[in-house]
């Protein structure tokens, strides 16, 4: 009997162990809205990796889960385009980072807006949905504060028929392959 119950007190404390370990490093996330159409619906469920951030920086092109810094109570889920240090522009639709044209074959359409170039303050993102024209993101004058961020998407879990990997557009491969005077981020001027 005592085996028994030396088996069974290993099991749950096991279980505890896993569970509050799965808890610290995954979390289900549901989109809400359509600011990431075609690649993301409302409704759409995700697993969301929350420990991969504390060894790596997120990546130009990764989609990410954050609190919105304008105190909402539904987390956002965007793309990252720009990284701290860059200059970022929006010209009739077209998104360039530190000058460069980028290619977006991940977005619905081209937005039907512009924006004037903008500096990425440091441990701040440039994020924006797929579904330019209709999404709040740093286009409407905010970034993504790197303390915000939840985690990266991972994985579609739901409906069945999206079941896979979340897939990221290697953004900064587009910047590696510009000349090297305007891959490079901008610095913002001295104060």
């Amino acid at each position: 009997m005592k085996a028994f119950i030396k088996e069974v007190l290993i099991t749950a404390v096991m279980a505890v162990i896993i569970f509050f370990g799965v808890q610290a490093t995954l979390q289900t996330f549901v989109v809400v809205g359509s600011s990431m159409q075609p690649n993301f619906y409302d409704g759409q469920r995700l697993i969301v990796n929350k420990a991969i951030f504390n060894f790596a920086e997120p990546n130009r092109g990764d989609v990410i889960v954050f609190e919105p810094p304008n105190a909402q109570q539904v987390d956002y889920i965007k793309r990252v385009i720009g990284m701290p240090g860059d200059t970022v522009e929006i010209k009739r639709g077209v998104v360039f980072i530190n000058s460069i044209k980028l290619n977006e074959p991940y977005i619905k359409e081209t937005p039907n807006y512009t924006m004037s170039a903008i500096v990425i303050p440091p441990d701040n993102y440039f994020v924006l949905g797929d579904n330019r024209s209709n999404s709040n993101d740093s286009h409407n004058g905010w970034t993504a504060p790197r303390k915000n961020l939840v985690g990266k998407a991972w994985l579609t879990i739901w409906p069945p028929k999206s079941w896979g990997l979340v897939w990221n557009y290697p953004i900064a491969k587009q910047l590696e392959t510009a000349p090297a005077s305007l891959a490079a981020p901008v610095p913002s001027p001295a104060k």
